[in-house]
C-alpha cells in the first residue's frame, strides 16, 4: 500500500507543535503500525532528517509503553494497543493522522511521546497493600469468593497505556483509578489500605491535573484490555464508603 501519513511533529514541550505530511510507500497489510512508522524513520535517518519519536517497549500488548491517537481514536480504529494494530486495517491511498495523547496530565516530550508520569503517581498514592514479613501463608488459606476473584483479575488486567484519558473529552483518568481501586479492593490482601487508598489515589488524581469523570463511556470504549465502565462505580462506592466511615 501507499499511505500518506500525517504525523504530530515538536521538538520540547515548550516548543510549538505541527503537523507534517509524509509519504509512505510499498506498506505491507502484515506490518504492525509501529513497524510502518520504523520504515519511515529509517527513510528520515538517511535522508538526515530527525526520526519520529514514540514510545514502545514489548510490542506485544502487555507494557502499555506505546499509544498514539491515530485518526482521532486513541490506539486506533481496533481495540487493541497501538504495536498490535496491522496496516491491514487501513487500505491504499489512506491519509492517516497520527498525534499524541492529548491531556494536561500529558505533557508532550516530542513528537509523539508524553510524560505519563502523573499515573505512576497515582498508584503511588495508594496503589499497594500491605505485606507483612515471616512464613508465608498457604495459598488457600484465604478464601476469596470467585465473583470477587474474578472482579479483581479483570482489574488487574489494566496496563496503565492512558488510552482512556486520551479518548475521554474531559481527559480523566478515572478508569484507570478505579482498576486499580478495585483490583486491589476486591482482595483480602487489600483490605487493610482499603479506605485509605481510594481517597489518596482520588486526591492524587485529582492533582495531577486529570478531568472529572461524567460517565460519557469513551475510556472503556477504546480499553485495549476491556476494563468495564462500572468499575468506576466500585470506585465510588469505595470511596463514598471510606467518606462516610472518616477511616481515611
Amino acid at each position: 500500500m501507499n499511505i500518506t501519513l500525517r504525523v504530530w511533529r515538536q521538538k520540547g514541550k515548550d516548543d510549538e507543535g505541527r503537523m507534517v505530511s509524509y509519504q509512505v510507500e510499498d506498506v505491507s497489510q502484515d506490518m504492525s503500525f509501529l513497524e510502518m512508522l520504523d520504515v519511515l524513520n529509517e527513510k528520515l535517518t538517511v535522508a538526515g532528517e530527525d526520526p519520529i519519536a514514540f514510545d514502545h517497549d514489548c510490542r506485544e500488548g502487555i507494557c502499555g509503553a506505546c499509544g498514539v491517537v491515530i485518526n482521532g481514536i486513541a490506539h486506533g480504529p481496533e481495540v487493541t494497543t497501538t504495536c498490535q494494530l496491522h496496516m491491514r486495517s487501513f487500505k491504499d491511498g489512506d491519509t492517516i493522522d497520527v498525534e499524541p495523547w492529548r491531556a494536561k496530565a500529558f505533557p508532550v516530550i516530542k513528537d509523539l511521546v508524553v510524560d505519563r508520569g502523573s499515573l505512576d503517581r497515582i498508584i503511588q498514592a495508594g496503589g499497594y497493600i500491605s505485606a507483612p514479613t515471616g512464613t508465608a501463608p498457604d495459598a488457600h488459606a484465604v478464601p476469596v469468593p470467585k465473583t470477587d476473584a474474578d472482579r479483581a483479575f479483570d482489574a488487574a488486567t489494566c496496563i496503565g497505556c492512558g488510552a482512556c484519558v486520551a479518548a475521554c473529552p474531559n481527559a480523566s483518568g478515572m478508569l484507570f483509578t478505579a482498576a486499580k481501586v478495585t483490583h486491589l479492593g476486591m482482595l483480602p490482601q487489600g483490605q487493610p489500605e482499603r479506605a485509605a487508598r481510594v481517597v489518596k489515589m482520588v486526591n492524587q488524581h485529582d492533582e495531577e491535573d486529570f478531568g472529572g469523570c461524567t460517565n460519557i463511556g469513551e475510556c472503556a470504549a477504546v480499553c485495549p484490555k476491556g476494563i468495564p465502565l462500572d468499575t468506576i462505580s466500585q470506585l465510588n462506592k469505595d470511596l463514598l464508603g471510606s467518606l462516610a466511615s472518616g477511616k481515611m
